[in-house]
């Protein structure tokens, strides 16, 4: 099953590139010391990035799953992926 189109790909991508150089920014700034204030500032927002990373994957796994799963009559199998992501999401919050 394709839950991710061309338009979901880059905007994934791209979100995941700016929280990849946020992370990298993370790095020097503990390097240099800086005040915990603005590093735990940077953290966050990492965080946040990522966390809207999560939603949209979800968000495309759930249409997937209620327009190719749902027609055909799969309705433990749709259930059963839900279950899977959702079981992921929260094991690593």
């Amino acid at each position: 099953m394709n839950y991710l189109d061309d338009d979901a790909v880059k905007t994934l991508t791209d979100r995941l590139a700016r929280a990849e150089g946020s992370l990298r920014g993370i790095s020097r700034m503990v390097a240099e010391r800086r005040c915990v204030d603005e590093i735990l500032t940077q953290v966050a927002a990492v965080k946040g990035a990522l966390n809207q990373v999560t939603c949209l994957l979800l968000e495309r796994q759930l249409k997937a799953c209620f327009t190719q799963c749902m027609p055909s009559g799969e309705p433990d199998d749709r259930l059963q992926r839900l279950a899977n992501a959702l079981s992921m999401v929260v094991k690593q919050s």
